[in-house]
């Protein structure tokens, strides 16, 4: 059966006159009147019945509408819901973020996204940065904005956002550390702040300890990197954390930074999408602010 012949039907039995109907339809009278009479021929009934007053359904028509009604009004709410989401008038972003990486650079871009596609609603899961990429792989999460490494694999993309650097600090009892660089050797000596051995930046500590011969055992292990700053102000020890959430405290003279001579790679802040799944239109929207903003960044350095 055609489904415009419903169509039609749907529009007769709902304005109730096939002059409305036709208009409605933008069509003609003897075009609407032509598919009813071949839809009821089809369907072997009489579906409306005609008279001065207009038309009036039959028990058949009124039955059949009824269903017709249901599946024509839902079309026309997922019509509906689709244009607006295409729109950016509606539509869900989910994204999985690590402390860093939302402090870091999200949060301040989620603000321009919001001031320009207010409708959009936007969905984050605070996460470790290996557990981000497993809610990537699983479809769980639309996009990843974490730091560096990942060590992702295909058909994973990353696309490096910022560059920041992480820097040793310790509490104001630890003041007697900054006169001439420690080397790592030596910091076995005090107290070591540091996440814990299931995140992607313990695994960056850990390795670049190991390329100096040192292990890498944090005294006090912390779930997430905006705990190490608070553990340190209160002089429970030292550790690394990235130079500018430090930059405050060290200004307050709550913390003091602790000269390193080893010098600790850069990392970054990274977005990481699935290349083999297609994004919805808002999150393909927050995709394109999040690496047009990463462009501009890197053209003004």
């Amino acid at each position: 059966m055609n489904f415009e012949y419903y169509r039609i039907f749907y529009y007769v039995a709902k304005y109730k006159n096939i002059t409305q109907a036709a208009g409605a339809l933008f069509s003609n009278q003897p075009n609407v009147s032509r598919i009813i009479n071949k839809l009821e021929g089809e369907l072997g009934c009489r579906l409306i019945v005609r008279s001065n007053r207009g038309i009036t359904l039959t028990p058949e028509g009124q039955q059949l509408y009824e269903h017709v009604a249901i599946a024509f009004e839902h079309l026309q709410a997922g019509e509906a819901e689709l244009k607006r989401s295409i729109g950016l008038q509606s539509g869900t972003v989910y994204i999985g973020a690590s402390e860093t990486a939302l402090h870091g650079l999200l949060l301040e871009q989620l603000q321009t996204f919001h001031r320009k596609y207010p409708k959009v609603h936007v969905k984050i899961y605070n996460v470790s940065t290996r557990q981000a990429v497993q809610s990537l792989k699983n479809g769980q999460i639309d996009l990843a904005v974490v730091t560096t490494p990942a060590d992702i694999e295909k058909p994973l993309k990353e696309i490096r956002l910022k560059a920041f650097q992480d820097i040793l600090i310790g509490g104001t009892e630890f003041e007697f550390l900054v006169g001439k660089p420690v080397r790592l050797k030596e910091l076995s000596e005090y107290p070591m702040i540091g996440l814990a051995q299931a995140t992607k930046t313990y695994d960056f500590y850990e390795k670049l300890y190991l390329e100096h011969g040192q292990l890498f055992q944090p005294d006090v292990e912390v779930a997430t990197a905006d705990l190490i700053l608070p553990v340190v102000k209160n002089n429970l020890g030292i550790g690394f954390i990235s130079e500018e959430f430090a930059r405050e405290a060290l200004e307050k003279g709550e913390v003091v930074k602790i000269p390193l001579f080893e010098k600790i790679p850069e990392r970054c802040i990274c977005l990481i999408y699935d290349r083999e799944r297609s994004l919805s239109t808002a999150a393909r929207a927050l995709e394109t602010l999040l690496t047009a903003a990463a462009a501009g960044r890197q053209n003004r350095d």
